[in-house]
């Protein structure tokens, strides 16, 4: 991989981590246009998604500060409230993860056409939590109950199951998260920190998992396959355009409406099916 390759690959990762597009998607997608070789490609998608986590934290510091000391002074506050539910939300994805890891890759494999379609579904999903919860609106039905914290634990589980089906190339996990959410009846001003929160650690027991394999074949973290520099350039560009790119989504899931995303997605998966 050279270094310009690394740095378009890295600003995909960080675009499209939050965006409701698929990063996974688009990584898979861009690599084959610049004709990248899968050789070391783990590696570095490894660190880039490490990187966005790192900008999730950034963007989230506050937050992530709040809850962390109202959960250590050992009482059932909000913050210990808002940390159990993000608990409840993993539950499902680390299942999948820890049990039906390897049955989950072969069933899906790395087929651009497979990528297509669950960009498909993705559009699907966000055209319908837009339009559902309006006409709902619309219909003069009452008001959802409010729960603490702006989410209830049976919303955090369909959230979470909605993150365990974005396993799959191309199903966005930040779209299919807050579609889940919104579908759920959660408002959106409560589901745009919840869905960037709830990944933080599953993406980093991902990461985990993937570096432990490779030690364990290799006895190495990193297969050495990429260049240092690659990686250094990708996890730069990954970092940096997920800074922008979360602070950004965050406003869009509050206040723009996402089937602009699903129109996006439905032109992405046409031309897949076409140049596949």
């Amino acid at each position: 991989m050279d270094w310009w390759q690394a740095i378009i690959l890295g600003l995909v990762q960080g675009l499209t981590e939050f965006l409701p597009v698929s990063s996974s998607g688009h990584l898979m997608m861009v690599r084959e246009l610049l004709g990248v070789d899968g050789e070391g490609f783990l590696d570095f998608t490894v660190l880039v998604h490490l990187a966005t986590v790192c900008s999730t934290v950034v963007v989230f510091r506050k937050p992530i500060c709040r809850l962390i000391s109202g959960l250590f002074r050992f009482r059932y506050n909000d913050e210990t409230d808002y940390v159990c539910k993000l608990v409840v939300s993993m539950v499902p994805v680390a299942v999948v993860g820890l049990f039906f890891k390897d049955a989950v890759e072969s069933l899906f494999g790395d087929s651009l056409l497979v990528t297509g379609a669950c960009l498909l579904v993705t559009a699907a999903l966000l055209f319908l939590s837009d339009v559902l919860p309006a006409k709902a609106a619309g219909a003069g039905r009452p008001a959802a109950k409010e729960h603490r914290n702006g989410i209830s634990y049976l919303q955090a589980a369909v959230v979470g199951l909605g993150q365990a089906v974005a396993v799959a190339p191309g199903l966005s996990r930040s779209g299919t998260t807050i579609s889940a959410g919104l579908l759920a009846g959660v408002k959106r001003e409560s589901m745009a920190q919840f869905s960037f929160l709830m990944v933080l650690v599953p993406i980093i027991g991902e990461q985990l998992l993937d570096a432990v394999g490779t030690f364990s074949a290799t006895g190495r973290f990193f297969s050495g396959e990429t260049g240092g520099l690659s990686l250094a350039l990708g996890f730069a560009a990954a970092f940096l355009s997920g800074l922008a790119a979360c602070r950004w989504m965050i406003s869009i899931v509050r206040r723009a409406r996402l089937s602009w995303f699903a129109v996006y997605c439905c032109i992405v998966a046409v031309l897949v099916f076409i140049f596949a």
